[in-house]
């Protein structure tokens, strides 16, 4: 998951992490967890509808966001 695209699309779209939890029915701490895959915490497919029509994102923005690689493991 590419965690700074996605905060800096939420920054972008005005929002804070409390506001899309609250919107999202989780808490705080449960989306932080998911953002920072703690404990091996992910965002569910429905999660990411959410989060895809929340803030409009096209098929390959949500690709991008949370099926990227990390960048220490792609290849040259």
């Amino acid at each position: 998951m590419n965690k700074s695209l996605l905060l800096s699309y939420m920054v972008k779209n005005g929002d804070t992490q409390e506001e899309l939890a609250e919107a999202m029915g989780l808490s705080l701490s449960r989306l932080n967890a998911k953002i920072n895959r703690r404990n091996g915490a992910m965002f569910n497919q429905a999660e990411i509808d959410f989060i895809f029509r929340r803030y409009k994102f096209t098929p390959n923005e949500i690709v991008n966001i949370f099926f990227a690689k990390p960048i220490s493991y792609q290849e040259v």
